[in-house]
């Protein structure tokens, strides 16, 4: 297994048993002009191997700015940043809000295109996309454009996208946020028999308490900006989980006390001043 560290400071080279992410006083600041934005940290989070983390807190705590340095996409300001990686597999993939679908191609070539960019033989590529294509629900719609596609059918077609390069972290930021609510279950189903299909490591942000209980394993509740871990809740509802257990008495008395957590930070964004959404 390969180590692969994203930092600002030296890390152990030495997993915990099981872990696939530790993060360690993870800071991220940025900087316009003369103003500096602490956005993050310090924020310490360990994901073990095939786990579902739902990171649930107000806008602008720095949720979506953690996934990116997961990604590679920002470097961290202070902290460490530990993977720990299977070699010859894709290290970590990306779900956003907005689809990200790429209008001039076909539903198979979005599909395909991340196994393209990894230089998959042609073949191969067709095959694994045409399989995702199926386990993401959209068979009959290969050839079909996205401007001929709802809202809903564009994100099955980025979740597949993701998927289909064999992410070995799946990074989602609020994925089904511009969805109507009717799609947003539909969706939240679906990505449930797909990833209980094969159990893959998932970070996922949301600011939906419901979607996170109904999705993850844990619940990590983040802070007012700058963003930490006030709270890591377990979600003790077992695999395979179907949706309609947000219909029990144990769901709803969770719920109440995961808001009552997040209550507090929620307000004390608001009175920082910080848009909410």
């Amino acid at each position: 297994m390969d180590t692969q560290t994203r930092q600002a400071t030296a890390a152990p080279p030495t997993a915990p048993a099981g872990a696939k992410l530790l993060a360690s006083g993870v800071e991220r600041q940025f900087i316009s002009g003369k103003s500096r934005v602490h956005a993050l940290g310090p924020f310490d989070l360990r994901v073990a191997d095939g786990e579902f983390v739902c990171l649930v807190g107000p806008s602008g705590c720095g949720k979506s700015t953690f996934l990116r340095i997961v990604n590679g996409l920002l470097p961290p300001t202070a902290g460490t940043l530990d993977l720990w990686l299977d070699e010859g597999r894709a290290d970590t993939s990306m779900v956003f809000q907005d689809y990200g679908v790429l209008p001039w191609k076909t539903v198979l070539a979005n599909v395909r295109f991340g196994l393209e960019m990894a230089k998959v033989p042609r073949r191969e590529a067709n095959e694994r996309a045409m399989e995702w294509i199926r386990r993401i629900g959209l068979s009959g719609f290969e050839k079909a454009y996205p401007a001929t596609l709802s809202g809903g059918m564009r994100q099955r077609v980025s979740i597949a996208r993701a998927l289909a390069v064999q992410p070995q972290i799946l990074l989602m930021d609020e994925p089904f946020a511009a969805v109507d609510a009717q799609m947003r279950v539909v969706l939240q189903e679906v990505l449930l028999k797909v990833w209980e299909e094969d159990r893959r490591t998932v970070i996922f942000v949301t600011h939906s308490l419901e979607e996170a209980l109904v999705l993850g394993d844990r619940v990590v509740v983040v802070s007012a900006r700058p963003g930490r871990v006030v709270s890591d809740i377990t979600v003790p509802f077992g695999r395979p989980r179907a949706s309609d257990v947000r219909r029990t008495p144990e769901f709803a008395e969770l719920h109440q006390n995961v808001w009552d957590v997040l209550r507090d930070e929620v307000q004390a964004s608001l009175a920082a001043g910080t848009e909410a959404s």
